[in-house]
């Protein structure tokens, strides 16, 4: 089973969802989002996968995310992707992917819904 995971060492909820993937025998690719960012057409994926829109995976206490407002509701789809995209530290982490489904870390055993 190829599973992904949007990764950021420096989590605690993102290193324990990598480490059931690991006591389940599974080897994820690990993508540090913070290193190398999803483009465009992997977010559009992930949000499809997930069946979320945008700001269901997106940090909002993050600086970026006040700064820059994007509470607004005016802001559309495409903006808040791009949004994502500029800054990844917007991104929920971690976000696990499979062939067909995708799930949010968040609590680290939401993991187990793709096994």
């Amino acid at each position: 089973m190829l599973i992904k995971i949007y990764h950021n060492p420096r989590c605690s909820k993102s290193r324990e969802a990598l480490k059931l993937l690991h006591n389940n025998g599974i080897e994820p690719e690990i993508i540090e989002y913070l290193k190398f960012p999803p483009n465009k057409r992997e977010i559009k994926n992930i949000l499809s996968m997930l069946g979320v829109e945008p700001r269901e995976i997106m940090r909002r206490k993050e600086i970026p995310y006040v700064s820059k407002k994007l509470d607004d509701n005016n802001h559309s789809r495409e903006k808040l992707i791009d949004a994502i995209i500029a800054d990844p530290i917007l991104l929920e982490r971690p976000i696990i992917i499979s062939e067909s489904r995708a799930v949010i870390g968040r609590p680290p055993d939401n993991v187990l819904k793709l096994l």
